[in-house]
């Protein structure tokens, strides 16, 4: 499957970050809430940090992060990060949405599509997520979108000043199951 340069969805559009998504990155990264819940964001988020992010992701080949978009706003992010080396056949995933766009859906119908693309266009058999054990809405979607919990990596993780613990969600792809 080769994703369109959009790929329409109910509630939101993945498609590849580009010049002019980066006032709404701002404006949605910039927020502690959303900070909370990942491992990668830097906070504040700043202009400098969307023109370093964007122009990365634009250089993608094929592409491995999208912008989410409602009304064609870059409300949020997901990608797919290839394993290497003996991990080559596992991906995880992440993603994010801008706090007013939480409950509405979006990240389950998002995470539907990212997966479809992940195991259609990549020589995957795994994918992978870990959630914050403070963050059981991102849980919800993961189980929603069919990703079982796998393991509860005790005291893993420490943000915001606490150490937590980090629960790894992963989903396999059944055609490649017995090849993996």
């Amino acid at each position: 499957m080769t994703i369109p340069m959009e790929l329409k969805l109910t509630r939101s559009t993945l498609r590849p970050w580009r010049v002019g998504d980066e006032a709404s990155l701002v404006r949605n990264a910039n927020n502690r809430r959303v900070w909370r819940n990942l491992s990668r964001l830097p906070h504040p988020y700043a202009t400098a940090d969307a023109d370093m992010w964007i122009s990365r992701a634009a250089a993608q080949s094929p592409v491995t992060d999208f912008a989410i978009t409602v009304d064609g706003q870059a409300v949020g992010g997901c990608g797919i990060e290839l394993g290497r080396d003996v991990f080559y056949r596992s991906a995880e995933v992440g993603y994010w949405l801008g706090e007013p766009y939480w409950g509405r859906g979006i990240a389950t119908e998002m995470l539907r599509a990212l997966t479809e693309y992940a195991f259609a266009t990549f020589d995957v058999c795994r994918l992978q997520a870990g959630v914050f054990e403070w963050n059981p809405a991102s849980m919800r979607v993961l189980e929603k979108a069919g990703f079982t919990l796998e393991a509860r990596h005790r005291k893993n993780v420490t943000k915001d000043g606490q150490t937590i613990d980090r629960l790894v969600y992963a989903l396999l792809r059944p055609d490649r199951i017995e090849n993996a």
